[in-house]
């Protein structure tokens, strides 16, 4: 288990092992929710993306869309990071 501390604006700092085994790097989003009482901290990764594929049955539409929009993103702003 490793530990991290809350800066006073809320900032957590992701161990390193921890964001090489999750793929998580400069300008990842991730979801953080509530979930049984913990705090969750999910990367929006391209696998957690494809995970979702045909969940709502559209076929891939969906993820395609959100695709595109993820790279537009890159374009727009890239090297920043979005919390």
């Amino acid at each position: 288990m490793e530990k991290s501390v809350v800066t006073i604006k809320g900032q957590v700092v992701i161990p390193s092992k921890l964001r090489r085994k999750f793929g998580i790097k400069k300008g990842t989003q991730v979801f953080v929710y509530e979930k049984n009482g913990e705090i969750v901290l999910r990367p929006i990764t391209d696998e957690y993306i494809e995970g979702m594929a045909g969940m709502m049955g559209t076929k891939g539409k969906l993820l395609r869309a959100l695709k595109e929009e993820k790279a537009k993103e890159q374009i727009a702003r890239p090297g920043v990071f979005r919390a």
